[in-house]
């Protein structure tokens, strides 16, 4: 059966550092850079999440438009926008994972595709792609 994709951006401006507390200060620069500096550094992230399944015949649509945005609003925009990820998001939490874009882009990932099971079924839509973009010049992708 012919799978379609569909792909929603959703923008959001967050702080961030990268810092491992079981690291030294130094060992923190040495390997993060200014990235790693106390005061904290922003991004206006754009954040692609690219959806798979059949085409419903009767709709044309791979998926239900409405259902995706409410689950990105409340998965990511609203999460992660003016949010210090480090401070607000608890599984990004000093000693929890760093806020990479690889990092973003797994963690919403899964929590999109878990509010889709719940709203649709399993297996029913797939997350298959996520990007998040720090700037033009800089984005990570998952692929589960």
């Amino acid at each position: 059966m012919a799978r379609f994709s569909l792909t929603r951006r959703v923008s959001f401006a967050a702080a961030h550092r990268y810092r491992r507390p079981d690291w030294s200060d130094e060992k923190n620069a040495a390997v993060f850079g200014a990235c790693a500096r106390p005061n904290y550094h922003g991004h206006s992230y754009a954040c692609d999440v690219t959806v798979s399944g059949p085409l419903d015949e009767a709709t044309g649509f791979v998926a239900d438009l409405g259902l995706l945005d409410r689950v990105l609003h409340e998965e990511v925009h609203a999460r992660f926008d003016h949010a210090n990820i480090n401070l607000d998001v608890p599984e990004f939490a000093d000693g929890r994972q760093i806020p990479s874009g690889e990092n973003l882009a797994r963690y919403v990932c899964e929590r999109v595709q878990r509010r889709l099971d719940q709203a649709l079924g399993t297996g029913t839509l797939r997350v298959t792609r996520v990007t998040v973009a720090e700037d033009r010049t800089l984005s990570a992708t998952y692929e589960p």
